[in-house]
């Protein structure tokens, strides 16, 4: 469980990773090596797992992003998640539950590009493609208190 300094310090955080441990510290009340010391016990407790930067994949010429569902083939399962592990333009992959095996999010720069990712797995899986017009919440972290 956290406390309140460290749901301060994860709610600092979650909108800036970059956050220095004074600007931390001056916000949550304690000092620069007090801040330190909490942010080595929730990284030790596996609470933060990293500290990340974020890309605009439209800044790279990333126009299009897809949520596709795919249910593979009987015996094709492995197949299917080996192409999907090794294709970089899709940046998250779910199991899930269900009709489908797997929720993927993909980036792409055309459809053309589109389908020819979608047609490497045709063979081995149905798919369903959305294209996502746009993303009113981006991921965020869950809320800090229960």
């Amino acid at each position: 469980m956290i406390d309140d300094i460290d749901q301060c310090i994860l709610q600092i955080l979650a909108v800036d990773s970059r956050a220095s441990l004074k600007e931390l510290g001056q916000q949550a009340g304690l000092s620069s090596p007090a801040v330190s010391e909490r942010l080595r016990r929730l990284e030790e407790r596996g609470v933060i797992r990293g500290f990340t930067v974020e890309i605009d994949p439209s800044a790279l010429g990333y126009t299009l992003q897809a949520l596709v569902r795919i249910r593979p083939l009987p015996g094709k399962l492995h197949i299917v998640q080996k192409l999907i592990e090794e294709t970089p333009e899709f940046t998250e992959c779910d199991k899930v539950t269900g009709e489908d095996c797997f929720v993927v999010r993909l980036f792409v720069r055309s459809i053309d590009q589109l389908d020819g990712i979608i047609d490497r797995i045709a063979d081995k899986a149905e798919t369903n493609t959305a294209i996502v017009k746009s993303q009113p919440i981006r991921r965020r972290s869950p809320p800090f208190a229960g």
